[in-house]
């Protein structure tokens, strides 16, 4: 059934105009658009489009998320994806470049995006209201250009040439909008002296995502998540418990959480300068037009469980 809204949107505002906009209205506007984004990690059209080229679905998200920045080393993925252990990164990359091209594997990616997008949106792929949050999103996104600095994952994604089509340029948007949050956000980990696997582990002691999740998708050995767990335990973050022969997290202390919303604030700051170009009223108006559109993307089951 087609997604209708009916909503006329707003005019779209010269990116490098500045307007009033809220930390809170930016996150929850990035939230809101997320999925159309995130969905090309997990759907099934990515797996079928890179084995295409020889790639096998583990790899297809190194190489993926890589290849704006053209052939780069393991290191290079090690630091700007941030999280994921570097023997998990190593046995991609950069073998997987002596497979495909960068340039492929982004072709395979947009084709990608497309046929999942199609599926999961139906009718609506062309309606008014996409082509509506296409030109409000891409606004930020254009603003966030003006910003690369200090931001490599994300400026390796903004050289990249515009697609045409409305809800390629919306997935495009979304793309570099969370690029530009997610450079934003490793900074502001460093700089609170927090490693990846830190990282993860003060993630689960929130009580927002199980452990299993992010242990098998990241590739951290139990005793890497363990000494992990016993650095911020020292440093009076978590709550460390014993299991088995290892220790886990169970929950953030009072001093922990203080840390973590504070690193959460400042990674919202720094996500504030793109939607500056839309102000509260534009970013209200993306999310309405938008909202539709992610909820038929977690519907359809873009993403993993």
């Amino acid at each position: 059934m087609p997604l209708r809204l009916g909503l006329p949107w707003a005019m779209v505002s010269d990116p490098s105009q500045r307007c009033h906009v809220s930390a809170l209205a930016a996150r929850k506007t990035w939230l809101t658009l997320e999925p159309l984004h995130g969905m090309v990690y997990f759907a099934p059209e990515a797996t079928t489009s890179y084995a295409r080229l020889g790639i096998r679905q583990e790899a297809g998200y190194f190489a993926s998320r890589s290849a704006p920045m053209g052939a780069v080393s393991a290191e290079t993925v090690v630091a700007t994806f941030f999280n994921f252990s570097p023997d998990l990164v190593r046995a991609v990359i950069p073998d997987v470049w002596s497979t495909a091209t960068p340039g492929s594997v982004l072709e395979a990616r947009i084709e990608a995006a497309d046929a999942a997008l199609r599926r999961m949106l139906g009718e609506a792929i062309g309606s008014p209201e996409i082509e509506g949050a296409a030109k409000l999103a891409r606004t930020a996104a254009e603003r966030a250009c003006q910003r690369p600095e200090g931001r490599p994952l994300f400026a390796g994604h903004a050289g990249l040439a515009w697609p045409k089509a409305p809800h390629l340029v919306l997935w495009h948007a979304q793309t570099l909008l969370r690029e530009f949050r997610g450079d934003g956000h490793i900074a502001a980990l460093v700089i609170n002296d927090i490693d990846p696997v830190e990282a993860l582990v003060m993630h689960v002691a929130s009580g927002e995502v199980p452990a299993s999740f992010l242990r098998d998708t990241r590739g951290w050995s139990d005793a890497a998540w363990t000494a992990g767990v016993a650095r911020l335990s020292e440093r009076g973050w978590v709550h460390a418990t014993e299991v088995g022969s290892s220790h886990a997290a169970s929950s953030l202390t009072e001093q922990g959480t203080a840390i973590r919303q504070q690193i959460e604030d400042a990674t919202d700051q720094m996500a504030v300068h793109p939607y500056e170009a839309l102000g509260e009223d534009g970013c209200a108006e993306l999310r309405a037009l938008a909202r539709p559109f992610s909820r038929a993307v977690v519907a359809a089951a873009g993403f993993g469980t």
